[in-house]
Parts: structure tokens; sequence; C-alpha cells
């Protein structure tokens, strides 16, 4: 997962206070005959204190990714969960604190050895530190409320992809379930309560991932929020065809008619390749509706293994498409 290697953000006073007592520390395991190692002593204090600091800063924002190489569907859902210019800001504050932090541990190490009060100038030197850290306080608190919500972003891979779209209780779960023959992994979308299920299967050396997404695209988007909706345009970047699946026995608690507007809606707001099926095809008040493609049981496995076949071949097609449009502007 790309955000799995942001670690926990610590605040800046609990920064300060671990700087500080490795400092103490440090000035504890020198031996102290003279002016002159006194002196040293200072200058371990600030050294320590300084490149602590200045480490611990570089270094959460290295764990960051490089926002301008994220995969566009990433950069979308970071955008809409977090903000990538506020991400960008925040970063850039704490790589300007680690920077200086560095400049004054170093400033202070002269000064300490031309100074007649070592110790004045140290606790001078914590000051300017402390304050410092002070000015990327709230940078540090947005950057660990940023790293808590994008971990928690589903584990969507680079890949081929179904996404499987439809009405609650029409068999979206158990298509998912069949087709990649395991009990799909559930990852959560900080804005939604439901969770993504993913699963994958393989053909020949190619591996694809299926992605249901219940919360976004099991309603009318009259009842998605803001945020849902844009959450659900970053779906656009996938390499992906969509599969919507709609109960032709209206058991599932929504009439025909219902799915149908659900699926118009769906057509209208995503420029990928649709494909519909009927499912509950073994069930006696099943009727095959005429805008449908296909008629589908994943309680019998009716049809699931060429609808898998046609939703390949359509991905295949999907790329073969993008990629002569894209030869038109090269």
């Amino acid at each position: 997962m790309i955000f799995e290697k942001i670690h926990t953000v610590p605040t800046s006073d609990e920064l300060i206070d671990k700087a500080f007592r490795r400092a103490t520390r440090a000035k504890a395991g020198k031996t102290i005959r003279d002016n002159d190692s006194a002196m040293r002593a200072h200058e371990s204090m600030v050294m320590t204190s300084g490149n602590i600091l200045s480490d611990n800063l570089s270094n959460i924002v290295r764990r960051f990714p490089n926002f301008d190489d994220l995969p566009d569907f990433y950069y979308e859902l970071t955008d809409i969960v977090v903000g990538v210019d506020d991400l960008r800001q925040a970063l850039g504050g704490v790589d300007w604190a680690s920077q200086k932090l560095h400049e004054i541990s170093r400033e202070y190490v002269g000064k300490i050895r031309k100074s007649r009060d070592p110790v004045a100038t140290r606790k001078e030197a914590f000051g300017r530190m402390a304050s410092v850290m002070s000015t990327v306080s709230k940078h540090l608190v947005f950057l660990n409320d940023a790293r808590n919500l994008l971990r928690k972003l589903p584990d969507v891979r680079d890949e081929p992809t179904i996404v499987v779209a439809g009405y609650p209780n029409v068999g979206k779960s158990s298509f998912v379930s069949i087709v990649t023959g395991a009990r799909p992994e559930v990852a959560s979308y900080p804005f939604t309560t439901k969770g993504v299920l993913i699963g994958h299967f393989m053909r020949g050396y190619d591996r694809y991932q299926v992605l249901d997404t219940p919360g976004l695209l099991d309603r009318p988007m009259s009842e998605r929020n803001d945020v849902e909706r844009q959450a659900i345009t970053a779906i656009k970047y996938l390499d992906a065809v969509m599969l919507f699946i709609l109960d032709a026995s209206e058991t599932c608690g929504y009439e025909i008619e219902e799915q149908k507007r659900l699926l118009d809606e769906v057509v209208q707001n995503f420029d990928l390749p649709v494909y519909v099926v009927a499912n509950k095809a073994d069930h006696e008040r099943f009727e095959m509706p005429d805008f449908v493609d296909v008629r589908m049981s994943t309680a019998t496995g009716e049809n699931i293994d060429s609808i898998v076949d046609k939703l390949v071949e359509m991905i295949d097609e999907n790329r073969k498409e993008k990629d002569e449009d894209q030869s038109i502007f090269d």
C-alpha cells in the first residue's frame, strides 16, 4: 500500500522533549574537569538536540510520497481526503524547519566555543530551537491527521480493474467472491462508513482486480454528499470497465425501474465501458429486462465464466482505444 510507510507523526512537544532529554544524557556522559570540558559538554548538548530534531523532521517529510509521482487515482483521493496543496504546504514547512534547526545547532556550537558563558549560550540555542518547532506545531498535527486518513485508503492497484455497481443486495459481493475464488479483502474509505471490497483473479500472466464500492455506487447521486461524488470521479482514472448488476427478481427491495435509473446515472457519470447483467436468473420471479446484456445467477454460477471473459475482452478493447487516442497526440 502506497501510504503504509508513513509513520505516526509526533507532536512538536514530543520531539522537543525527546531531543532535550537526549541532550541531557549526552552531557551526563561527559566528564567535566575544567572549562574546556564543560564547553564541549554544552556543545554536545546543542549538537545532539539539533540533530535529533532536524533528522526527525527530515524523516517525516521523506516518508510521505512525492505527490507528483502518485497514480492519478490516488492523487485524486488524496486531494479529496486531505488536500494536496495543504499537504505540500505542511511538508514544506517541516522541511524548512529541519534545515533551520541544522543551521542553528551548528551556529551555536561555534558561539559556545567563543562564549564566556556556555550555559547561557546553550539555553539561547534551545530557545531558538523551541521557537522553530513552535512554528511547525500545527503542520505536524495536520500531517499526523492526514497520515491516519491516507492509510485508510483502499489498496487499489494500478492494474486492469472491474468496478462493480448496483443497488444493495443484488449479488455484487457474491460475484466478487465467486470470481476471485476467495472472500474479498475489505478496506475502508475515510469518507464512507462502508468498506470497499477488493478481489483479484489471474488470466494467463495478467492479474485483474474486482472492486465493489458499497456506499458509493449503490444509490442515486442525489443521495451522495459532495465528497462522495468526488470520490466517485476518482474511479475514472483506473484502467477499468464497469459491471452493473441488477436484481431482475426485485427481491433486493428495489424495482427494475429504480435500478434502471441508477444504471442511467452510472452511464452518465462514468466514461467507462458498462456491461449490464441481470442476476438471480434462478429465481421464480426473474424476468429478463430488454436493456440488459446477459442473465446471471450467483447462486448456480450460470454465465459467470462467460461474463468474466466478456469483461476481460472489454478491458483489452478499452486499452487499445486509449492507446490509439494517445498516439494521435504523440
